[in-house]
């Protein structure tokens, strides 16, 4: 098959990276070489799986699944060294003073890197990598749209030469949705459905994608938030009981009717109460279509 690639985003704390493990868990387990890859400076998935480290070179998580951390610099040092073959000359036209000055102001180039090492396996330029499926658990939403906008403000402002050239053929790949699929995770809370929406309505005006939203930790229960005004619950532990409850349940039933009345696509996950994360990340696995 060729290779796919996955974009996970949301708003800060709505669980973005959990469930991108659970979609690389997910694919992992229907049988796909899989890579879940960590964009920035620090790992998430080395606390979280209790890992000895998350780094630039893949290190196995379970069967089929690797996963890795890549940053600006990383990717930009590999794809020069790519290209220069020799290291002596990376270091003559990257590590010199003037060059680093350059690269560090350059608007958009280490978010042009990282989208270069996702995308370089359909493109069949550079360094590329031997899985079935790329999972990114991406940034949260604001420097999301950032990193997809890199492309075309440097094919913008550099329209002749390679870099022209690449920075055409990495957005040209992100928007095709043969090759990339988009995941917007929220909660159905206000503030986070909001900034969703706001993603949503870019993209899809600015880039034509139409990505898919998971409404996380969703409390599951056959009770209404009506149904507690017959609680038989002793009248003070009734008050705190219904109060929390009834808020949470409402505000739910809200959000889905909200998003039944548009046509956005759209999957529910549920708040899960467990202390083993790979049983948290496998359970939510099984649960995504």
């Amino acid at each position: 098959m060729n290779q796919q690639i996955v974009f996970v985003t949301g708003k800060g704390g709505v669980g973005k990276s959990t469930i991108a493990a659970a979609i690389a868990f997910k694919k992992a387990n229907e049988g796909f070489k899989t890579l879940l890859v960590e964009l920035g400076d620090q790992s998430f998935y080395r606390e979280f799986f209790e890992l000895p480290g998350v780094n630039y070179q893949a290190r196995s998580l379970r069967k089929n699944l690797d996963v890795v951390l890549w940053s600006g610099p990383e990717c930009l040092k590999e794809y020069a060294m790519h290209l220069l073959k020799i290291e002596s000359l990376y270091r003559l036209f990257f590590e010199n003073k003037v060059s680093r000055t350059l690269i560090n102001v350059a608007p958009g180039l280490p978010e042009l890197s990282v989208l270069g090492k996702i995308t370089s396996g359909p493109r069949k330029h550079g360094p590329t990598e031997p899985y079935d499926f790329i999972i990114v658990d991406a940034y949260a939403t604001g420097h999301f749209i950032s990193l997809l906008r890199a492309p075309r403000g440097m094919a913008k402002a550099i329209q002749y030469g390679p870099m022209g050239e690449q920075s055409r053929s990495i957005d040209q790949t992100i928007v095709d949705p043969n090759i990339c699929k988009f995941y917007y995770v929220t909660l159905p809370e206000e503030l986070p459905m909001k900034e969703t929406q706001e993603l949503h309505e870019t993209l899809k005006n600015e880039f034509k994608i139409e990505g898919q939203w998971i409404l996380n930790r969703i409390l599951e229960t056959n009770l209404k938030a009506k149904d507690l005004e017959k609680s038989n619950l002793g009248q003070k532990t009734k008050i705190n009981f219904e109060t929390y409850l009834s808020s949470v349940l409402d505000r739910q039933e809200k959000v889905i009717q909200k998003l039944k009345d548009t046509s956005v696509s759209w999957q529910e996950l549920p708040f899960l109460v467990e202390t083993d994360p790979y049983k948290l990340v496998q359970t939510l696995s099984e649960r995504l279509k």
